[in-house]
């Protein structure tokens, strides 16, 4: 489903290259959880990105379903992020001014969903991740653990066939059916089973 050959990133910082990446070889498999693990600044972030489409490769190639990404363009970085990718961002990435409806919905009017549709399908994923009641609350009026839930909400409201999410446990505290309180870390993967996703 998703191969990476030989892929390194390099940025310039002054005059010096730092090299981010150095030659990553691996291999994604259909309904395959996996957990990126290592040390503060040894590239974790720069990979899902690159993963997601968000960076680009320095060197290497990423194989997206069989098909080379060495001659992508701009409109075709797009629709793999738009149709095949949900992020969960380390940051949240919410729209202050708007309320958590509105971003859970942003996902769907990128990629051309009605705007009945659209409320409908953004109300159950939030309720889907407890958030039904809060629909109407900007995201300064959540807890940090109730803004990865919205994070969580619009990365899975457009069923996308590959989930990103940069250190996705950090805030959430889990008082569900979808817990294992013996194991905090398994509980992301708990969270997006229970919504339907493997």
């Amino acid at each position: 489903m998703l191969k990476l050959e030989k892929i390194t990133k390099d940025y310039l910082s002054g005059d010096t290259a730092v090299k981010a990446l150095k030659g990553i070889d691996i291999e994604f498999r259909k309904n395959e959880f996996v957990s990126i693990l290592g040390q503060s600044g040894c590239g974790k972030t720069t990979l899902l990105n690159i993963i997601g489409g968000l960076d680009r490769y320095t060197s290497g190639d990423l194989i997206i379903n069989g098909k080379s990404t060495k001659k992508f363009k701009n409109k075709d970085w797009d629709a793999y992020r738009n149709y095949s990718i949900g992020f969960v961002f380390q940051s949240y990435n919410l729209i202050p001014h708007q309320t958590i409806l509105s971003n859970v919905e942003l996902a769907l009017t990128i990629s051309g969903v009605s705007k009945k549709e659209r409320k409908q399908r953004a109300i159950k994923a939030l309720e889907d991740v407890g958030l039904k009641e809060q629909i109407h609350k900007k995201p300064n009026q959540l807890s940090g653990g109730q803004m990865q839930r919205v994070a969580i909400a619009r990365a899975l409201v457009n069923n996308p066939d590959i989930i990103l999410a940069d250190e996705p446990t950090r805030s959430i505290r889990y008082t569900n059916q979808c817990t294992d309180y013996g194991n905090p870390k398994r509980n992301i993967k708990r969270q997006i089973n229970c919504y339907g996703y493997t």
